[in-house]
């Protein structure tokens, strides 16, 4: 059992298919069943199910994975911090974000990092969601993930920041702009545009209006908030959406935030593997976020 075996098999559950991780690792699907096979002979048992399409873990293939993929991303930190020390580099704080973070939460945390740690480099990845994001971290390809807070996940510790209300953005004018707060019955009927399904936020909100009866009808779909608001300035529907710092907003510009009770707030803040495991500067740049959120 070799560590290339562990990081082949890992590769695998996270795909579930061998063909993706071939290509993944620049190899022949030949080579990936290999690493798999040399685990199974050793282990005396069988790690993966062939299905359909592609392959998923069997009872002892995923108690396998969870060692091995907690393993790995621990020893593949521990080594990118001994390159570190020995190349004398600052080394690089990694984070995987969803596609507004950074201007609404991050920018004076940047800076203020900036100027203290000259030499170490901050290493930003876009993914479409928390689950994606998490995924990042878990897989060792993060240090950090900003995420919506949910459900405890194995091997990963979450750490809230910050607890934003759910605001209706609304053009300026509408018949709606006027009014101090909303209900969550002045949200049926109307047009709204959305997130796509894979959010985690917009899951975590269209689960809060359907225990309330309301199921928004057609939409417009967006990549992030940002453009949702924008559409909804422009008078193309309205947009649920968090209340999200936005430093550059005008309180007499064209679009209106109105709060919506009824709603929770939405949770957000940090995901790692193991918060006192992490590099110094990585714990440095998450406080700084949480100090300006």
């Amino acid at each position: 059992m070799t560590l290339d075996d562990l990081r082949t098999f890992v590769a695998v559950c996270r795909h579930g298919n061998l063909t993706a991780v071939a290509r993944e690792l620049a190899c022949t699907q030949s080579a990936v069943s290999q690493h798999v096979r040399r685990l199974e002979r050793e282990t005396g048992l069988d790690l993966l199910e062939r299905l359909p399409r592609g392959v998923a873990p069997t009872e002892a293939g995923r108690i396998l994975h969870a060692a091995a993929a907690e393993g790995l991303a621990g020893l593949d930190l521990a080594l990118r911090r001994l390159r570190d020390l020995r190349d004398g580099r600052g080394g690089t704080v990694r984070i995987a974000t969803g596609a507004t973070t950074v201007r609404h939460f991050m920018t004076g945390a940047i800076l203020e990092f900036r100027r203290r740690h000259p030499h170490t480099s901050l290493e930003f990845q876009t993914e479409s969601s928390s689950r994606t994001c998490l995924a990042a971290v878990e897989a060792g390809g993060a240090d950090l993930a900003w995420v919506t807070i949910g459900d405890p996940v194995r091997g990963i510790e979450q750490r809230p920041v910050a607890a934003l209300r759910w605001m209706l953005a609304v053009r300026r004018g509408d018949p709606l702009a006027e009014r101090a707060e909303l209900r969550l019955g002045d949200l049926a009927g109307i047009h709204h545009i959305r997130l796509p399904e894979t959010s985690t936020s917009r899951v975590r909100l269209d689960t809060h209006l359907a225990a309330h009866g309301i199921r928004p009808p057609a939409t417009t779909g967006v990549a992030d908030w940002d453009t949702a608001k924008l559409l909804a300035e422009l008078g193309l529907g309205h947009a649920v959406v968090p209340d999200l710092p936005d430093p550059s907003r005008a309180a007499d510009g064209p679009l209106r935030l109105i709060p919506i009770t009824g709603l929770p707030p939405l949770t957000v803040g940090w995901a790692a593997r193991r918060w006192q495991a992490l590099a110094p500067a990585a714990r440095e740049f998450a406080d700084f976020v949480e100090s300006s959120a």
